[in-house]
């Protein structure tokens, strides 16, 4: 089954754990079953600009975070992105971010 990977930007982590539980059924217990099999990191917020020391250690600069959640994942037998998820995607030409799924190559994956 073939396995494409995608980069995502949501506007907070909430708005990603809608979309997230979107992806679920619910059973009669309250178990979320996957509609399809998928994977996903939640980076969160990352480091955009690293902070700075000077010479004794003390931090000159504070790192400066991204406002958006980031997450990563990886869709089983898909050919698009689902629902209401292509819209937050984050491509990148070259490289694989800060985050890659061992052993898959994310340019030779991507949507």
């Amino acid at each position: 089954m073939k396995l494409n990977v995608a980069k995502y930007q949501f506007d907070s982590k909430e708005q990603y754990q809608a979309k997230f539980d979107a992806l679920h059924t619910e059973d009669e217990e309250g178990n979320l079953i996957p509609e399809f099999r998928f994977a996903t990191v939640e980076l969160g917020n990352i480091v955009l600009e690293q902070e700075t020391y000077d010479e004794d250690g003390e931090i000159l600069t504070e790192a400066v975070l991204s406002t958006g959640w980031h997450v990563d994942a990886g869709w089983w037998g898909l050919d698009d992105h689902p629902y209401g998820w292509k819209s937050y995607k984050v491509d990148f030409e070259e490289g694989q971010g800060m985050h890659s799924f061992a052993g898959v190559d994310y340019q030779s994956h991507k949507f």
